[in-house]
């Protein structure tokens, strides 16, 4: 699957609204890290003078600040990372796996920069600093890290949730679910979805003739869905209200919902009344 330009520009501002919510988060997390690292810096000056190993004001904030550049430095990639191997997909196995590699890649490579740019602030300065001596206590600073990097994973994945919801939710035209399949992406407009089926680890999206595969599972889908006018009639389907042409009922309790287009999809007594509910 692909983001062509024909769904581009069924969409509208679909993809421009996702950038600018991804630069938002961005601005945000660069706020946090100013105040963060600024209040780091001042505590470590006050403890240090009140010790024997007072310390300069300017080196504190080069210490926090190193570790602030860094990050925002990789942001980017963190969220390009998550969008890859989004960890609420399935099979999640695999892709927490990915990501706890990627959390010790990010250690590795904090520890490494931050240690080059104290070094090379300090030789600007007249002074010195190890350049290797966040490496001598990587194990304590490995911990810190990975906490790091699965703070903003889980944020930046429960950002997108939080501010996706309103367009998935949409029973307008405007509405527009976000499919993914990796790094790709379809946007797909929800008043051409007719009704929505499982299919193993995934889901179909039926619109017309044709079919798209979404990584979701079926309740996934009931929970986004639910207030844009789909309703589920199976344990295995879901069908948007005013698709429905008739509802013929069977001697079983079952029935038989026949769609606008003239197919017929087979409905569950268990589900029967709340199709019928107003």
């Amino acid at each position: 699957m692909s983001v062509t330009q024909q769904a581009r520009a069924e969409t509208g501002q679909a993809a421009p609204r996702e950038g600018v919510r991804d630069l938002t988060f961005i601005g945000v997390c660069c706020a946090v890290l100013i105040v963060v690292t600024t209040f780091n810096a001042l505590n470590v000056i006050q403890e240090r003078s009140l010790s024997v190993h007072p310390v300069r004001a300017w080196e504190p904030f080069v210490w926090e600040g190193s570790s602030g550049v860094f990050i925002l430095a990789v942001l980017p990639l963190i969220m390009a990372l998550a969008r890859r191997f989004w960890p609420l997909d399935r099979p999640r196995a695999p892709r927490i796996a990915a990501h706890v590699v990627f959390a010790i890649l990010f250690s590795l490579g904090h520890i490494v920069t931050i240690g080059l740019m104290r070094w090379a602030i300090y030789h600007l300065a007249g002074g010195h600093y190890d350049a290797l001596w966040p490496l001598h206590d990587w194990a304590y600073e490995m911990r810190k890290d990975v906490l790091v990097y699965t703070l903003i994973l889980s944020i930046y994945v429960g950002w997108n949730l939080v501010l996706s919801k309103p367009a998935a939710a949409s029973g307008d035209g405007e509405g527009v679910l976000e499919v993914r399949d990796g790094a790709r992406r379809h946007f797909v407009p929800l008043s051409e979805v007719v009704w929505v089926e499982a299919a193993g680890n995934y889901v179909e999206l039926h619109r017309g003739a044709s079919g798209l595969l979404h990584r979701a599972s079926l309740a996934d889908m009931q929970r986004r869905l639910e207030g844009a006018g789909f309703v589920r009639i199976h344990r295995s389907r879901l069908v948007r209200r005013d698709a429905i042409d008739a509802i013929e009922s069977k001697p079983t309790g079952d029935f038989l919902v026949r769609l606008r287009d003239g197919r017929e999809l087979a409905g569950s007594r268990r589900y029967r009344r709340p199709l019928l509910a107003d």
